[in-house]
């Protein structure tokens, strides 16, 4: 494993972090049972994984996360978010000072911890400016109850108007789906702050096991969030996932491990996020940040035809 700092914070984070949303189960994964998730934490602690990510609407996630990290918080660099609530079958924006301050007690408690490393605002709300989200986050922060804040899901203006607050932006980045965080990347870059991929399998598509359109059901994130697993959108994808095949044959190497690889070979990018729900996947996604990439290799992945 490779280790980076965080931006211009003390903070160093191991390259490859286990994005912990499907470990939470949920309409959004289906079942996953709360054991297998504990030994999958484990077992990302044992490859040498030091950052774990996860959110208040990632259904158990914070709950299996906490129990599993007992005893060993010290180890990890824990980040978690705030701003989604669910309203019935909705997920809606909530960034209003007593919501921020109700979902980090709550995460708190569910990570059993007294404070987040990371604390990171999950979308921007159009009802409550940027500007009285980050006054709050920086009393939280004065408080001890959450050492750093990070952004998620920013446009590059928003970025550079909380710069002075945050220490890092996480976004989506994969091959499949690149283009937004291309554009936050080289703002990162110039205000030294770090950047946290996420999405860098795009759901798994990009492990090469989906050999036909799955059918997924509606509520599922693959469906919905991803949104390249039904028809033409899963057909064009198919494209990239052979090259990603094909590159990983050559490397000797899973498809997975490569997809990765790709996204940490990107420019300012402190960590990727590879979520997974059994020991078997953490420990082959740890393996992206021992793949070295060259220029020719960069190119063909990410040919177009």
């Amino acid at each position: 494993m490779k280790y980076n700092r965080l931006g211009n914070s003390p903070l160093v984070v191991s390259a490859v972090g286990l994005g912990a949303w499907a470990l939470g189960g949920g309409s959004d994964w289906g079942t996953a049972d709360a054991a297998e998730a504990e030994r999958t934490v484990g077992a990302a602690l044992n490859a040498g994984i030091t950052f774990f990510d996860t959110a208040p609407i990632y259904g158990e996630s914070e709950n299996r996360l906490g129990r599993a990290l007992k005893g060993r918080r010290t180890q990890v660099v824990l980040a978690t978010k705030c701003g989604l609530v669910k309203n019935g079958s909705w997920t809606d924006h909530d960034l209003r000072p007593q919501t921020i301050l109700s979902q980090l007690e709550q995460s708190l408690a569910r990570l059993q911890t007294d404070y987040i490393d990371l604390y990171q605002v999950h979308y921007p709300d159009p009802k409550v400016p940027l500007e009285k989200v980050l006054e709050v986050l920086q009393r939280l922060q004065q408080q001890g109850k959450i050492r750093y804040i990070g952004l998620c899901n920013v446009m590059a203006e928003e970025v550079c108007a909380a710069a002075a607050h945050i220490i890092s932006v996480q976004d989506e980045l994969s091959l499949v789906r690149r283009q937004k965080a291309f554009s936050v990347q080289p703002v990162c870059e110039k205000l030294n702050l770090g950047f946290i991929g996420y999405g860098t399998l795009c759901g798994g598509i990009l492990s090469g096991k989906y050999k036909k359109e799955p059918n997924l059901r509606r509520a599922d994130a693959r469906n919905y969030f991803y949104k390249c697993y039904r028809a033409d959108a899963f057909r064009q994808v198919q494209r990239t996932v052979s090259r990603v095949c094909k590159m990983a044959q050559r490397l000797g190497r899973s498809p997975a491990e490569t997809a990765g690889a790709w996204a940490l070979a990107q420019r300012n990018v402190s960590c990727v996020l590879m979520g997974a729900r059994t020991p078997q996947q953490v420990v082959q996604n740890a393996g992206s940040a021992d793949i070295a990439l060259t220029a020719a290799d960069l190119h063909f992945l990410e040919e177009e035809q």
